[in-house]
């Protein structure tokens, strides 16, 4: 197992550099695109081919300060005006996408691949939360619909906590940890969640507070970074949702600015250190999966792949057909087309890679090949055709 020496990190650090300042075309080629291409190209050369990402360092290093700069920077007007959507899709929704998903995958796969109920399950957790980052700011370039971009956000948000649960919970079962049983599922779930917001809320309003001790926005930054691993440490620790805790801290953080603190630089300065931080946390990140991709990739699954890739996203497509359709207000706002634009929006990302390394190669290799080509796939094409169909489904006007 290869280790990231800091030779590493300044070649990458020069790449994603130049990408970012050299990359014109950010809608149609999104940079984390690129990024995985080349960090899949990066693979090849021996300094690099035995780096090794794994679930710990996108956890440790990464995940944090990536949830939390999403969760500050959403608007809590938006939150709570998109929450019964929000909410439905990323907990009661997340749960029969995986069950449908799982039915569709073991009886596609079955008959030909050696693949049980079980295993065929775990991939469709793994598969389950979504990824914004490729995606969010195109959307709001390309379409007036500011809404899609906050539900896209949000869902994705709550859905990398719950999905979290829920792939421990069949992972548990999978190796022979544990048994399933309704009442101990439900108990884990409302556990891990409920601490994980109310370790977030506690410790955000807490911070929030604490702000005013300084005028110094040096220190209120560094209070900020704090807060952002703090909150996921500390949920971790306790056996909560770290996600979940990250999350809250940073949307509570946000509201608590909104409505107490009175200190214009401080947001100023906040989002001026964490709008620095985002692209290099992000050239790191996919730099490193496209260099971990390799190791997973079978060309002669390609076609099971390309099967898993469309039913995920025609499982996606009825489910939110289905949430729409509960309300409506919410099926005069949401046709077809802004279903379409939803599902497409629904990529699989960082914590669906963060999720299969943490089987540790646990498993059998047909299982992490599947299961990686499909995050490949939606991240490249989902990413590169989300630009072209918000255009042109939701023209701005």
């Amino acid at each position: 197992m290869g280790t990231i020496e800091p030779i590493h990190i300044l070649f990458l650090l020069v790449i994603g550099y130049s990408v970012y300042t050299i990359d014109k075309k950010k809608k149609n080629f999104p940079v984390p695109v690129v990024l995985l291409l080349l960090g899949m190209g990066l693979s090849f050369i021996p300094a690099f081919s035995d780096v090794t990402l794994t679930k710990d360092i996108i956890f440790e290093w990464f995940l944090p300060s990536l949830l939390f700069n999403s969760a500050y920077q959403f608007s809590p007007k938006a939150l709570k005006k998109h929450a019964g959507i929000i909410s439905l899709l990323s907990t009661v929704g997340i749960v029969i996408t995986i069950l449908l998903m799982s039915v569709l995958f073991y009886y596609g796969l079955h008959p030909w691949l050696s693949i049980s109920y079980v295993e065929a399950l775990l991939i469709a957790t793994i598969l389950t939360p979504t990824d914004p980052v490729s995606v969010v700011s195109v959307l709001k370039e390309a379409s007036s619909r500011r809404d899609i971009a906050d539900i896209v956000e949000g869902e994705s948000m709550i859905n990398d906590g719950t999905s979290i649960v829920l792939f421990t919970v069949v992972a548990g079962i999978y190796f022979g940890e544990e048994s399933f049983s309704v009442s101990f599922f439900l108990w884990e779930f409302l556990l891990v969640s409920f601490g994980g917001v109310v370790i977030g809320v506690s410790l955000g309003w807490l911070a929030s507070k604490a702000i005013h001790f300084t005028t110094d926005s040096r220190y209120q930054i560094m209070l900020s970074i704090i807060l952002a691993y703090g909150t996921f440490y500390i949920g971790e620790e306790l056996g909560v949702s770290g996600v979940l805790a990250t999350v809250s801290s940073g949307i509570m953080l946000s509201y608590e600015y909104g409505r107490t603190i009175k200190e214009n630089h401080f947001r100023r300065d906040l989002d001026g250190f964490w709008t620095v931080i985002e692209p290099t946390i992000l050239t790191f990140l996919f730099l490193l999966i496209g260099i971990q991709a390799t190791q997973y990739l079978s060309f002669s699954l390609i076609g099971w792949i390309i099967l898993l890739f469309i039913l995920s996203l025609l499982v996606r497509y009825v489910i939110i057909i289905g949430v729409v359709k509960m309300k409506k207000t919410w099926r005069k706002t949401y046709g077809w087309k802004e279903v379409s634009i939803l599902t497409w929006s629904g990529i699989k990302g960082t914590m669906s890679v963060a999720l299969l390394l943490g089987m540790d190669g646990q498993g059998p290799q047909l299982l992490h090949s599947l299961t990686f080509g499909v995050i490949l796939l939606s991240l490249i094409i989902q990413s590169v055709g989300i630009y072209p169909l918000s255009t042109f489904f939701l023209k701005r006007k």
